[in-house]
């Protein structure tokens, strides 16, 4: 008989509800913690993507050398605020080592084990009207503007097609079929038919958070300032002069989880990627098949509450204010890829890619204290793997047997 405990989960995001939902489940008694309100962050301005091709680190081979050329470019996908860079250059360095060759097919083999499962994983937690409703499967398209450019992405392709992901290279008039609205001025595409998308990223989050409270959960509006471990191993949470005690707690809370884990002991390299969205209210251009620029890494995302264009990796830190126009240069190159897009009324937002250098989560026990559970630095891919995730949690706080090794997503491995 599975042990029953009483679990703090201490994130709101789609992670953090993904891993008290399936805890819940379980049978144990879970309490949420999250002080702005459930998918308030990440989870509410992310582009929607539940890829079936995340198995390519954002570090490949050669990298590095096309960094400044990103830097330079004026609607270029990476920013550094100068005042940040002594900040994030020992990340840099580490995500430099991390896209050594043999480095990166190793990478790529660990996040693929994640994939096999992801959308099952969302199967479980939503009944079959509900995962309709709220996930669609349109599949992603890439669309490149020359062979050039194209050429220049083989090595992810080639990535891919090791871990066996399905995918079919367009010509420009299969391309033009499926995606009328780019107006024939792409030369290639690649398209993965198997990627779904949200309609609704934030009320994906609120429906799980919502199923969460429905089976007896309990959620607290409440920002966490300190976790202390006492002497029985067990870990207590400090929330202004609130203290509450757990058997096992989950740090899931985004690109705020750094802190929290070093008070659990445990030091981690996570940064966050900063990236901005434009909603589009009446886009005036059907975008049938969501899609990531090939040439300029800016996605587009057909939702319920209109267009929304996203990307740019910036990095400025979490206190930093907003600089909304990488959000206005998303929108620029938005309107070269789909002609007569209509962009009155858009509306712009930041939020904060919990990134590690390597690419890959942090998902398990804590080195030290296996009361401690970890589930941050999805980077990209938080709407893909956030079910996943949720229940491997389930897994390692029963101490079942987990479907996937959890060995290449430990903390230990820093």
């Amino acid at each position: 008989m599975t042990a029953r405990y009483g679990i703090g989960v201490i994130g709101g995001g789609l992670v953090g509800v993904c891993c008290a939902l399936a805890l819940r489940r379980d049978g144990h008694e879970v309490t949420l913690i999250e002080p702005k309100g459930v998918g308030s962050g990440a989870s509410f301005g992310n582009a929607g993507l539940m890829s079936s091709g995340g198995c390519v680190p954002i570090g490949m081979p050669g990298m590095i050398w096309k960094v400044p050329a990103m830097l330079r470019k004026a609607d270029g996908p990476l920013v550094i605020r100068w005042r940040y860079a002594p900040r994030i250059a020992p990340w840099l360095l580490r995500l430099l080592a991390a896209s050594r060759p043999a480095r990166v097919e190793q990478i790529s083999i660990a996040l693929a084990s994640l994939l096999e499962a992801a959308q099952a994983a969302y199967r479980r937690l939503l009944s079959d009207e509900d995962y309709d409703a709220l996930i669609a499967r349109r599949g992603l398209l890439f669309p490149y503007r020359s062979e050039a450019s194209f050429e220049r992405a083989a090595p992810s392709r080639a990535l891919r097609a090791r871990r066996g992901v399905e995918f079919q290279v367009l010509g420009r008039s299969e391309l033009q079929r499926m995606q009328p609205a780019l107006g024939g001025k792409q030369a290639m595409g690649v398209y993965f038919p198997e990627a779904r998308h949200t309609v609704d990223p934030q009320g994906l989050a609120r429906h799980l958070a919502t199923s969460f409270t429905r089976e007896k959960g309990e959620t607290l509006t409440a920002a966490v300032d300190a976790i202390e471990i006492e002497r029985n191993g067990r870990p207590c949470v400090s929330m202004g002069e609130t203290r509450r005690r757990f058997d096992k707690i989950v740090v899931a809370a985004g690109a705020w989880s750094r802190r929290l884990a070093g008070m659990c002991g445990t030091r981690v390299p996570l940064d966050t990627e900063r990236g901005y969205h434009a909603m589009l209210p009446d886009p005036e251009v059907e975008v049938r098949v969501p899609m990531i620029s090939g040439d300029h890494s800016v996605a587009v995302t057909p939702m319920s509450g209109g267009l929304r264009i996203s990307g740019t990796v910036e990095f400025a830190g979490l206190s930093a204010p907003p600089d909304y126009r990488c959000a206005e240069r998303l929108v620029g190159i938005a309107e070269r890829l789909l002609p007569g897009l209509n962009a009155k009324g858009a509306q712009y937002w930041m939020g904060f890619r919990p990134s590690l250098p390597d690419s890959m989560p942090v998902i398990g026990p804590a080195p030290r204290n296996h009361n401690v559970l970890y589930a941050f630095g999805h980077g990209h891919l938080g709407v893909t793997y956030a079910a996943i995730t949720g229940q491997l949690i389930a897994d390692c706080a029963a101490e079942r047997r987990t479907a996937v090794d959890l060995g290449p997503f430990s903390a230990a491995r820093f």
